[in-house]
């Protein structure tokens, strides 16, 4: 996620130079009448406790680097980069990182009667709002959101929060409303080898990953890995692989002036012309006008 996972990289770094305790920051990006957003940074590691917290409205963050272990009244999953955290109001969670340091969410919050009122004004149906799963999985619907707003996080560009806030309110209650009824829990060995399977890809999205590779890092077999993967993270090791290797050509189209075919490369796909089509499948946009869009919000 480019300059997003580097801070977190910086922070834990930081943290293990100085010997001080896991903590969790969180730096407001912008509010408006009954919602607000924030950048939260925490560098809590497998030797800290999971620690309890209460949702005090409706939240869906982003998560944008890194993984943890999230686990509320709706149930227990593993959020991992792309992939949105849901919280519902007065709701108490736990998050924990048992298997690996540090993640980076940009965290919406919403007061309940005004998340009730965009679902109404979005056609949804009204009545109990509240969200029947802890997770969305990395989804297409989501990409672009998640995107625009780890850009509007890392530099001075207005992203449009405020535009943000609703879709990304509307599209979480259509994709959570599609989604069939979660698999049984895995175990936590399969959660640990996942976990450290979804860093590795976050670490290199422009390596070489295949089934092969990443269950071989994982000591499962193909077929075995496939089924635990998907499980627990809600997609296909191949999905979060493209998924990973676009949101980061998303932010270099943003952050520097490279070629879109050396971006294209970097970022682990080998033909232009697939890349092109795999960005326009996920963000409604070619590479050439993203960038252009991005260039003229930071004008």
């Amino acid at each position: 996620m480019g300059k997003i996972a580097v801070t977190l990289q910086q922070a834990l770094a930081q943290r293990a130079r100085e010997g001080t305790r896991g903590s969790t920051s969180a730096r407001p990006l912008a509010q408006g009448a009954g919602w607000d957003v924030a950048d939260v940074l925490c560098t809590f590691g497998p030797r800290d406790q999971p620690f309890e917290e209460r949702h005090a409205g409706v939240c869906i963050a982003m998560v944008v680097a890194g993984s943890f272990g999230y686990r509320a009244g709706t149930g227990r999953e593993l959020l991992t980069s792309g992939a949105l955290l849901l919280g519902n109001p007065d709701d108490c969670f736990e998050c924990g990182h048992r298997h690996a340091a540090g993640d980076r969410c940009i965290a919406f919050r919403y007061a309940p009667a005004y998340f009730e009122r965009l679902a109404a004004d979005a056609g949804i149906a009204s009545g109990n709002l509240n969200f029947r799963r802890a997770r969305i999985p990395s989804l297409p619907a989501v990409s672009p959101l998640i995107a625009r707003a780890c850009v509007g996080a890392s530099d001075a560009g207005d992203p449009v929060w405020d535009e943000l806030a609703v879709e990304l309110a509307v599209s979480t209650l259509s994709a959570a409303g599609a989604l069939t009824r979660a698999e049984s829990p895995a175990s936590p060995a399969a959660w640990s080898r996942v976990a450290q399977t979804v860093r590795l890809i976050d670490d290199t999205p422009g390596a070489p990953h295949t089934l092969t590779s990443l269950a071989a890092a994982a000591g499962l077999s193909e077929f075995y890995f496939l089924r635990t993967f998907q499980r627990v993270t809600g997609v296909t090791p191949h999905q979060y692989v493209l998924r990973a290797r676009l949101r980061a050509a998303a932010l270099r189209l943003h952050d520097d002036g490279a070629k879109v075919v050396d971006i294209a490369l970097d970022c682990g796909f080998n033909d232009l012309s697939n890349f092109n089509h795999a960005f326009r499948a996920e963000f409604a946009s070619s590479p050439r006008a993203w960038r252009a869009r991005g260039r003229a919000r930071g004008a």
